[in-house]
């Protein structure tokens, strides 16, 4: 099964560490972004009519801000073009200062089944710093209207002024709404984001200091009842997301929008991040590729290896010796034997012990010296 990204850019205003494209000036142009992802839509029709798609994922930017009757069109227009599953997962990012009744119900009514909302934390003073727009009581107002709904929340770890003890109430507070998944992930200071000041003038933790944060933050949540089963990802037993387990087993995808990145047949493609430029090229009845790369088998074991020791699960040898004819074991001795005390190894799987998998970058490296 392959999945679909929809890319929605557009925003209330940009937040200081954001890095994606994304264009709070310019909501005024949704109406014709979504005709033009539709058209988009509608040009890989006969390109993907083969193929099965059992998730859709709607991110952003921030989805929820625009008018929710354009969702709901989204999603009639992905069943109509695709072959969705009759139990897919259609995933819709939503910010808690975005959202309504109404919106809620429609996104509901439309198919979408599950929802990312974007907490990142529960002190008001620090989602300020963050540039968020949303306050910890329109979460709170948010979470109450998807009560009884398969729903995620962000927490974001490395924060300016936060405390262990801050990240400890924002899984709680999550937790304690319903959220059956959270995603725990560290503020990444992008050159030529606001936050990337902060960064350079020693005002964020250091990388100790988010070590330790992430640790404190793995032992809240496994006390609240939620599994590991990927670096940054959590969930209540049966509720780990399809869409992102999808990317981290190599699976296929296919995204529409700026920016948007695809993985069909080994080959890689993604669309063009300028808005003016997406529009001129669906409005030709051009596709707004603007790189395409056919990953060779090299890469392709490059990254199953990346992606397979990022999860809880590992590495499967009974997979990779089918997918590449090779014993993995056999192939990668010596970086075993060499760093023998991070890993985990059993006749079916090779993991990265649990207590290393936050620095697990710096392990996956030696595989590809």
């Amino acid at each position: 099964m392959a999945g679909i990204y929809v890319h929605v850019p557009f925003c209330k205003s940009k937040c200081t560490y954001c890095d994606f494209a994304s264009f709070p000036d310019k909501i005024g142009f949704a109406e014709s972004y979504m005709a033009c992802v539709f058209r988009e839509m509608s040009f890989r029709r006969e390109e993907l009519k083969n193929l099965a798609f059992d998730t859709l994922y709607i991110g952003g930017g921030t989805p929820s801000v625009i008018d929710e009757s354009y969702i709901a069109m989204l999603v009639a227009c992905a069943k109509k073009n695709f072959n969705l599953s009759d139990d897919a997962e259609i995933t819709i990012e939503i910010n808690p200062g975005t959202v309504s009744a109404k919106k809620i119900q429609t996104y509901k009514s439309c198919g979408i089944n599950r929802f990312s909302v974007g907490l990142q934390t529960a002190v008001d003073s620090q989602l300020r710093d963050l540039g968020r727009i949303h306050s910890l009581n329109e979460f709170v107002y948010c979470a109450k209207l998807l009560k009884g709904e398969n729903f995620s929340v962000d927490v974001m770890i490395g924060l300016k002024n936060q405390t262990i003890s801050d990240i400890e109430k924002t899984i709680e507070v999550a937790a304690s709404f319903g959220a059956s998944h959270i995603s725990m992930y560290a503020l990444t200071p992008e050159d030529g984001t606001p936050i990337y000041t902060d960064y350079l003038n020693g005002e964020l933790p250091d990388s100790d200091e988010v070590a330790e944060m992430y640790s404190a933050g793995v032992k809240k949540l496994a006390s609240l009842g939620f599994e590991r089963y990927e670096v940054s990802n959590f969930c209540k037993k049966g509720k780990e997301s399809r869409h992102n387990q999808n990317y981290w087993k190599r699976g296929e995808y296919i995204g529409f929008g700026v920016s948007a990145s695809s993985h069909i047949n080994n080959v890689r493609f993604t669309n063009t991040f300028d808005l003016d430029e997406y529009f001129k090229c669906i409005l030709s009845e051009h596709l707004p590729v603007i790189n395409t790369e056919e990953v060779e088998e090299s890469l392709r074991e490059e990254e199953y290896i990346m992606l397979s020791l990022r999860t809880a699960r590992g590495l499967s040898l009974a997979e990779y010796k089918s997918t590449f004819n090779k014993d993995f074991i056999f192939e990668y001795r010596s970086i075993l034997e060499k760093n023998a005390n991070y890993f985990q190894i059993s006749q079916e799987f090779v993991k990265i012990k649990e207590e290393y998998l936050f620095v697990q970058n710096s392990i996956i490296v030696e595989f590809f010296k």
